[in-house]
């Protein structure tokens, strides 16, 4: 790869979700995942996705990591298709790993990662095991699942990845053991040149790890990975940063709703719900003798 050749580069990526449902007033809904993204970022840079939930930044790390079909769009790692010639240097950790039944059955945590290659990298698995605080003779059966969370990071990581999209990963951890996979992690952007790119809504203690931040909303990007600290910023914190800018999408999704300009969905799409608490609760009063399935 050339060395001024931009880690991750997207263009003009648009994606929905399109997704059916049965209650009026629509049968079909096509729900928008990404509009007109366009960026691009360095190697070494690690950027932090602030955006509420919906924003867009778990369908963005998906489909970085090839795993989802785009309809219209670019997505390069190192100058590379994604889809067509997908690099293996690429590693993507979401949080939908630990919940599968293959990594919760009866097996030893040495045995597990020597099954994914454990001892082709012995010297970085053993210092991850350091960091993570595992324990090699744990049964995945058995742990909780800050523990399993550990083991999914160990697993993905003791590689000599250049491209890491974490999505939420760290949520699981406690604090000594996040700070410390954080400090590893700058380590390898400035020591490997490694790319990082982190969605998470946990803001304290971070400001020191981005060198990007980026703000998605409704799908696109209010504010581009832009270099960290934000100049005339104020010196503001990354959590006041993120408390400002979230709390302003909310406050604009609220005016566009009341404005007409989208819909006002909360909890199940298109459920119709009473807006007069007498007539909700007596919907809902189970003790009553009617039927409330008409």
């Amino acid at each position: 790869m050339q060395a001024d050749q931009p880690a991750v580069e997207i263009n003009s990526l648009t994606f929905k979700h399109n997704t059916l449902f049965t209650a009026p007033p629509e049968d079909y809904y096509e729900f928008p995942g990404l509009r007109d993204v366009n960026f691009s970022l360095p190697r070494g840079s690690v950027t932090l996705l602030i955006g509420g939930n919906g924003a867009g930044k778990s369908t963005l790390l998906y489909i970085l990591a090839g795993k989802r079909m785009i309809q219209e769009g670019e997505v390069k790692a190192f100058g590379r298709d994604v889809f067509r010639s997908f690099a293996d240097n690429v590693v993507y950790l979401g949080t939908e790993w630990a919940m599968r039944a293959g990594v919760r059955g009866d097996i030893v945590v040495s045995d597990f990662l020597d099954s994914v290659g454990g001892y082709r990298f012995k010297e970085r698995r053993d210092r991850l095991l350091d960091i993570l605080d595992i324990n090699l003779d744990w049964h995945m059966h058995a742990i909780s699942d800050g523990e399993r969370r550990r083991v999914q990071l160990c697993m993905g990581l003791m590689g000599n990845w250049d491209i890491l999209l974490l999505d939420e990963v760290t949520v699981d951890l406690d604090v000594l053991t996040r700070f410390s996979l954080l400090k590893f992690l700058k380590q390898e952007a400035n020591e490997r040149k490694a790319t990082i790119i982190y969605a998470t809504h946990i803001f304290e203690g971070i400001d020191d790890f981005p060198t990007h931040i980026a703000h998605m909303r409704d799908g696109t990007f209010v504010t581009n990975p832009t270099s960290w600290p934000i100049p005339n910023s104020n010196s503001k914190s990354l959590h006041a940063i993120a408390l400002e800018w979230i709390g302003n999408d909310r406050k604009t999704r609220d005016r566009e709703e009341k404005e007409g300009k989208r819909k006002k969905v909360r909890g199940a799409r298109f459920q119709i719900t009473p807006t007069d608490s007498e007539t909700f609760y007596r919907k809902y009063d189970y003790g009553r003798q009617t039927n409330h399935y008409t």
